[in-house]
This record gives structure tokens, sequence and C-alpha cells, in this order.
């Protein structure tokens, strides 16, 4: 092909030297899990010991730190949405915007509950939910909007909380990748009437799986504790050792979405390194800012006004319209990747040309023939999402935790690349 590509045969501009591992386990991890592997007690479910359950000193912690009333721990964030749909309502035929840019399920969590998922698009600069399109995508049918804070930035909650307000509809705010993230002064998460997150493998407070329900709301925590337990909660009076700790009250039928005793144990460690880690990651993103932007031309995804605490799930970038035009971004993340030996990759494929999102491979979602048909993602065609997915890359918030040499490398393999775009054409 005639270039010093890596991707061509080149020698790459990284090598073999290794990329930060993630997840890395807190000081004290270990003795956690351990102290859990010898309890007499590995689910919330399990006769009392006489000691608090390392679930509840989660919760307690988490909540404490994002400055919450109440947070319900799940099996993963995906049952902390659905916990939260339907805690605030949300059921069958009912419509619920969400942003057409996002992990699979956004989408999936709202046909769970037999709501019907509305796409909105997102703006071109932040790729979070965009307010006007909310508000034009509004119907009667509407019960909720669930809004996702995307790789590095924050929504425009000021809007969305206006918007929801004025229309009587739920508010659900998706945190999953904004752990620590602040919006005026305020932790992200807080804002809505739940907010939910993933402690997934790949997030920056990490338990392998698992995940969060939280919300200032007494009754919206209790419906969530029922929802996520088989509609059981703790009692009031104090538990008794041997004894169960979940009482059956009867109140609300649920289903099993607890998170361990384990998970439960790392995440209390894992949050004591959630603070530092992230001001790593936002200094090291900086620079990349930097170097990509003033340097190379590429755009760096913004943040809502307002955000006064930015994190990084994932670090996103715009290329020059002169190579999108000429090069699909496939190709440009293939040769990254190639130069670096770290995962690049487009932004998510808007949500309704996802091959994870397809309602009709489910027969459990072949209620009607009209709901089969209120479900179908192909009317949809949002030109901001569809774009952003031909000329945004990203790459995980692990790298973010390397040293400045590492970010170097990053500019340095962005640049060879665009330099020889043409020649990926191919």
């Amino acid at each position: 092909m005639g270039t010093h590509l890596a991707v061509h045969g080149g020698t790459p501009v990284r090598g073999a030297r290794p990329w930060p591992r993630w997840p890395r386990p807190a000081p004290g991890a270990g003795e956690a899990l351990a102290d859990v592997l010898t309890s007499g007690r590995w689910s919330i479910a399990s006769p009392h010991t006489g000691e608090p359950t390392r679930e509840r000193r989660f919760a307690a912690e988490f909540a404490a730190y994002l400055g919450t009333g109440h947070c319900v721990p799940t099996a993963s964030g995906t049952a902390a949405l659905m916990t939260a749909l339907e805690a605030c309502g949300t059921g069958a035929g009912d419509e619920v915007i969400v942003p057409a840019l996002s992990w699979a399920a956004t989408a999936s969590t709202v046909l769970g509950v037999n709501a019907v998922p509305v796409f909105a698009d997102v703006r071109p600069d932040t790729l979070c939910l965009d307010p006007a399109a909310v508000e034009a995508a509004i119907t009667p049918a509407t019960k909720a909007i669930v809004v996702v804070h995307l790789y590095s930035a924050l929504a425009d909650l000021d809007a969305l909380q206006a918007i929801a307000g004025r229309h009587g509809l739920a508010l659900v705010e998706d945190a999953a990748q904004a752990h620590g993230a602040g919006y005026r002064g305020l932790k992200a998460g807080t804002f809505g009437d739940v907010g939910t997150f993933s402690m997934h493998h790949t997030k920056v407070l990490t338990s392998g799986e698992g995940g969060a329900a939280v919300t200032d709301d007494p009754q919206l925590a209790r419906r969530i504790e029922h929802l996520r337990a088989d509609g059981r909660v703790r009692g009031t009076a104090a538990p008794v050792a041997g004894l169960p700790e979940l009482v059956e009250t009867g109140e609300l039928m649920g289903s099993n979405r607890c998170l361990s005793e384990f998970q439960s144990a790392l995440l209390s460690a894992q949050l004591t390194e959630l603070d530092a880690q992230n001001a790593v990651r936002r200094d090291n993103a900086a620079l990349l800012d930097r170097l990509l932007g003033d340097d190379l031309g590429l755009v760096p995804q913004r943040t809502s006004p307002h955000t006064t605490e930015r994190t990084y799930f994932g670090y996103a970038v715009r290329l020059p319209d002169h190579v999108v035009e000429a090069v699909p971004a496939t190709a440009v993340a293939e040769a990254v990747t190639a130069e670096l030996g770290l995962h690049v990759r487009p932004v998510y494929q808007p949500l309704y040309a996802s091959p994870l999102y397809d309602p009709a491979s489910r027969p459990r979602f072949a209620i009607s023939p009209d709901h089969l048909k209120r479900v179908d993602p192909a009317p949809y065609d949002l030109p901001v999402a569809h774009h952003a997915n031909r000329s945004f890359l990203t790459f995980h918030h692990s790298a973010l935790l390397g040293t400045t040499a590492d970010i170097h490398d990053i500019a340095e393999a962005f640049g060879r690349v665009l330099d020889h775009h043409t020649h990926l054409t191919h």
C-alpha cells in the first residue's frame, strides 16, 4: 500500500508495551472478599449472622458518596433500570423516551417492562439526549424519560428536568458511565426521580457485574427493594441471628435481582479509589484534548454546561470532516488499533439500527400485532445519532490511567493514521 501504517505491515507506534490493566483491585479488596468467604453469609437472603450485610454497608457508603437518601444495590445496571422504570409506574403500553445513541439495555429494559421505547436524537457535541428532540417526541402515552450520560459527557439536566416537570413525566437518570461526575456541584445520578448505575467489568466502579438504583424518595426506594428481592424487604425490627433478614410483605411482586455479598464487599473497597482514579483520567484526557484538538484538528466530545466534575468511561473524539468523507470510521479505528494495541472503535450504533436491539427476535414481546408495530425500530432515522456513529471514535477509560507517554502514543497513532487516511479506503 506504500504506507508505513501498522495495519499495512509497518512498525506500530506502541509495539508490545502493555496498557494499564482493568479492573485493578483496590487496597483491601482481597481481604474484604476473604472475610465474606468465611462469614457464613454470601447473600442478603442468607440467615442473619449478627453483623450488617456487606450489601447494606455498600448501600450506605454509596448513598453518602452521592449525597442521596437511598441506594438499593442490584445484580446489574439492567436490573437497576428495569426496577427504576417499574417503581416509577411504567408498564404495559406506556411510552418511554430514550436516547438514540446508547448501549442496548437503554431500550431493552423498556421492552422488559412491556413499555414502548421512543427514540429521540442526541446533541452533536455531547452525544447525549437533545432536550428539543425529547419535547417533540412527547405524546399522551409518554410516561417517562430515560437520560443517559454517555462516555465522558453529562446531558443537559436543567432542560430535561424542566421538560419532565412540565409534562408530569418520571425522569430516570442513567449514570452507568458517570460514577463520580458532577453537575452544578451535585453528583450525577441524583437529579432524576431515580438514578441508576452499572458496576459491570468495564465501568469505572466495578465488581465484575452489579448495579444500583438511588433516589431521595423513600417510597420509590421501598418499591425498588421489593422489585429486586422477590417482593421482600428488610424488616423494621432488629434482625435475629440465624433467621432471615428479609420479610415477605406481600406489597409488591418482584424478581431476584440482588447483589451478592462478595460483590458488595468488593465495591466498598473499590469506591475508596474512585475519585483518585477519576482525577488521573481527567488530567490525561485534558492533555489528549490538546494533542488531538489543537495539533490534529480532531474534536473531543463536549459536555453540557454546568458540568462541574467530568469523568471518563470512554474517551470519544470526532474525526475531521475531510477524513469522514473519504474513509469509513471503522477503517480509521482498525488502523489506530493496530498502531496502539488498544481497542479503538466507533461509538455506538444508533439503537434503532443496532443488531442488539431486535424486539421481533423475542417471542415474549409479541403481545399483539399492534404492540410489535409500536416497538419496531425500522421507521427511525435520526441524523445526528447516525452521523455520530460515522464520525466519532472511542476507547476504554483504562488507557487514561497511564502515563503522559501513553497519551503521547495515542496522539502519535492518530496523527500517523490521519496522515495516511486515503490509503484506508480498501
